[in-house]
């Protein structure tokens, strides 16, 4: 009787220990990432963050965070929607050219959440001549589910004169 109970208890630590040993842990699936969709979404802000600014009109768009930070060359950073938009406006003023962004590359968050971006501007003048041209990044993050940029900075690939 005692064998029969010494096996019982053996065969069940034997057979808890193999399921205890069988258990597939469940892994986070990470959310499937459209990269070519966000490069369209970031493409789309920058189209029409340049159809605003080339008409003149400057108004809310969307484009900035409030807590953005801009840096422009030869200046210190703009910090902040509203300074990034009192220098849009000024700069307005002053010419009548017109800008183009396309975005080259971008660098998605496992998340979606945070997207860096990479890209190109062209800027032409009412004769449609290039007179400026260079490269920019970008770091959109998504608030509010949708994404607005936080940190940008571009650099002009013209030589200096």
């Amino acid at each position: 009787m005692k064998t029969e109970i010494v096996k019982g208890v053996l065969l069940v630590g034997i057979v808890s220990i193999m399921f205890a040993c069988n258990t597939k842990k469940e892994e986070p699936t990470a959310a499937i990432i459209d990269k070519e969709q966000i490069k369209r979404e970031i493409q789309a802000k920058e189209d029409e963050f340049a159809a605003t600014y080339n008409s003149g009109v400057l108004k809310n768009i969307g484009y900035y965070a409030d807590d953005a930070v801009s840096f422009y060359q030869n200046r210190a950073p703009l910090e902040g929607k509203a300074a990034i938009a009192e220098f849009l406006k000024s700069d307005l003023g002053s010419n009548s050219n017109k800008i183009s962004f396309k975005t080259k590359e971008v660098f998605v968050s496992n998340d979606g959440n945070q997207v860096l971006e990479i890209g190109y501007f062209t800027v032409v003048d009412s004769t449609n001549k290039a007179v400026n041209t260079g490269n920019y990044m970008s770091l959109f993050v998504k608030r509010n589910g949708k994404y607005v940029c936080l940190r940008d900075m571009s650099a002009s690939d013209l030589p200096l004169q």
